[in-house]
């Protein structure tokens, strides 16, 4: 620690007689849902706001796609990309272990790891941003003097939902998921109860003490909130966080909305061939198709259905007769977030869990992907003309801003919430009847749903809703819009912060 003051107290030496750039450091959790919004932030800051970026980034497990998204982002010269192994924490966790705690106890074990990291730096970092699931390495952050910030990587109706959590937790009785009216948040769109994201499933689990203490106390902990949406998208939950005066006696931090930024302009990763020469078969595919014609079917990263759903939403396929992409993956029958560690890894040619003779009776207007494709480049494709995804905000922003109405298919995390935003508030997506965790989802009704986005009036007033917070979109990061001056508000801030934290620490 002296050491690193004593960095700190060098580097001052030779400030003044030129300014800077900011140093900022962002720390991102495992998981391609995570560490996508963490580069995207990074290459906001490296471009439009002449920050230089260290992404420190816990890995774990084997996912090709992670490596090839890294690889990418390294390839600035504004951004560093500083690989954090995480640490062997297989005799704290079995196979009933849930996700959000395997990503929590991970984090915590590799600390220290990320700590040393940090003080092996040659250049001195101006502030610390953490993500969703990283809240605790803020402790780091504060005991190096550093300005310390949160990045929520989805909404602010999740955000306002989460930091309420711990007083729902002393208000409210039994399961949430049994409570016969929604939530109440203060300032904000109440919560169904079935809406409720996977931690609060089960209130007797480890899942939803982790997610108390990590996301519902660990986002209240810093200097400031940065989130992945922005102003138009959201009013009424930024204003609740911000005005509220319930809310505001807990989220102490300001608040700033600084999205919706995505990842653009990347190479597409076919599953099969993983070719690389812009010559991809997927986009040559997509070339030869009409403008708004095809369907783009994913369920994120780490998305799985199981055997019964696939085949039933197969089969809706075929009977709706969309042309289609879709990216499928073996089928689960225990969890819909499996794939979360390994996405990217390639399949074999031939996936035999789809219905016999599916990809036969598809073939002339349907292509289907193994395991996983960067579908950037697929969303923005003018062939494109319609989504249906599993609600992770990520692909929610990606297919607004890229106009695209969507199917609401919501599988896992805080999806549910995100599918409800999207098809009540915003108005630019349908869903199933029934949520589809709780029951299969028929192929009659699967072809209804690709209908009315493809080829009904409803999918015309999607579109034009959906147009219309492209282009709020769009204001929103163009110089002088909400969210270019939230960050560059964040940076002024640091600013201040690096200086006045710096002069009183005495090396």
């Amino acid at each position: 620690l002296i050491l690193y003051y004593t960095k700190i107290h060098n580097s001052l030496i030779t400030m003044g007689s030129s300014k800077q750039l900011l140093h900022i450091g962002i720390l991102s959790s495992p998981g391609l849902g995570h560490i996508i919004p963490v580069v995207s932030l990074a290459n906001r800051l490296a471009t439009f706001h002449n920050a230089s970026v260290t992404v420190f980034v816990i890995t774990f497990g084997s996912s090709l796609a992670e490596t090839e998204i890294l690889k990418s982002a390294n390839k600035s010269k504004m951004i560093d990309v500083v690989e954090i192994p995480g640490v062997d924490i297989s005799n704290l966790i079995d196979s009933k272990t849930k996700m959000v705690t395997q990503l929590c106890i991970l984090v915590r074990e590799t600390l220290h790891v990320v700590k040393s990291a940090i003080f092996a730096m040659k250049h001195l970092l101006d502030a610390l941003i953490v993500d969703i699931f990283t809240t605790e390495a803020l402790s780091i952050a504060k005991e190096l003097g550093l300005p310390n910030y949160a990045y929520i990587t989805t909404n602010a109706w999740f955000t306002a939902m989460t930091v309420y959590c711990p007083v729902l937790d002393k208000e409210i009785e039994g399961q949430y998921v049994d409570q016969k009216e929604p939530l109440k948040i203060p300032g904000c769109k109440p919560v169904r109860p079935e809406d409720v994201n996977d931690p609060m499933l089960d209130r007797n689990e480890q899942d939803y003490r982790e997610y108390l203490k990590v996301l519902g106390i660990g986002f209240c902990l810093s200097d400031g909130i940065l989130m992945n949406t922005w102003e138009d998208a959201e009013t009424g939950s930024l204003k609740a966080l911000r005005e509220n005066e319930i809310l505001k006696a807990i989220v102490k931090s300001p608040v700033y909305p600084i999205g919706p930024l995505i990842r653009r302009d990347q190479k597409i990763i076919d599953g099969r061939s993983g070719d690389d020469d812009g010559n991809n078969s997927v986009l040559n595919w997509l070339d030869k198709q009409i403008p708004n014609s095809v369907l783009y079917i994913s369920f994120g990263s780490g998305g799985t259905l199981s055997s019964k759903q696939l085949t039933e939403l197969a089969f809706g396929l075929e009977l709706s007769h969309p042309k289609f992409i879709w990216v499928v993956r073996p089928p689960s029958e225990v969890g819909a977030d499996k794939s979360t560690f390994t996405t990217g890894n390639r399949g074999d040619n031939t996936p035999e869990y789809l219905p016999e003779g599916f990809l036969t009776r598809t073939k002339d207007f349907g292509l289907v992907i193994q395991m996983w494709t960067d579908q950037t480049r697929i969303l923005s494709h003018p062939s494109v003309g319609g989504f249906l995804t599993h609600c992770g905000w990520n692909s929610s922003i990606e297919s607004i801003t890229n106009g695209l109405p969507m199917i609401a298919w919501p599988l896992y995390a805080e999806q549910r919430q995100n599918a409800s935003m999207l098809t009540e508030e915003l108005r630019v997506a349908v869903r199933p009847k029934v949520l589809p965790t709780k029951k299969v989802v028929e192929r009659e009704e699967t072809e209804q749903l690709v209908r009315m986005v493809m080829q009904y009036k409803e999918g015309n007033e999607l579109k034009e809703n959906v147009k219309k917070l492209k282009m709020s979109a769009e204001k929103a990061l163009s110089i002088g819009g909400s969210s270019h001056d939230s960050i560059c508000q964040i940076l002024k801030d640091i600013e201040k912060r690096s200086i006045h934290g710096y002069k009183n620490i005495n090396v």
